[in-house]
């Protein structure tokens, strides 16, 4: 996805966000602290990557479905690559 890197510097920073995120459920889960944290934590480091995920799913639409110098083999190919994200991701 080479279209990425003009937000490469963003995208990565928020995956270092995200890991200091699972390792607080790491730590969290180490020092016995309560159920009720823990979820909390794992419901934010899930709505973390779920941001993230849209994120990236937004610039592949704009890079490799909708823009238009695009033609329409490289539309169906970035169309395709999409549905199969969403496939996995919805299991």
């Amino acid at each position: 996805m080479a279209h990425l890197t003009k937000t490469n510097s963003d995208l990565v920073a928020r995956v270092r966000r995200i890991a200091g995120q699972v390792n607080a459920v790491e730590r969290s889960l180490q020092t016995e602290a309560s159920c009720a944290e823990i979820l909390h934590l794992v419901a934010a480091v899930r709505g973390a990557v779920n941001g993230l995920l849209d994120e990236i799913i937004a610039d592949h639409i704009q890079a490799h479905v909708a823009s238009p110098e695009l033609n329409d083999a490289e539309r169906a190919a970035g169309a395709e690559e999409l549905m199969a994200v969403i496939r996995r991701y919805s299991k």
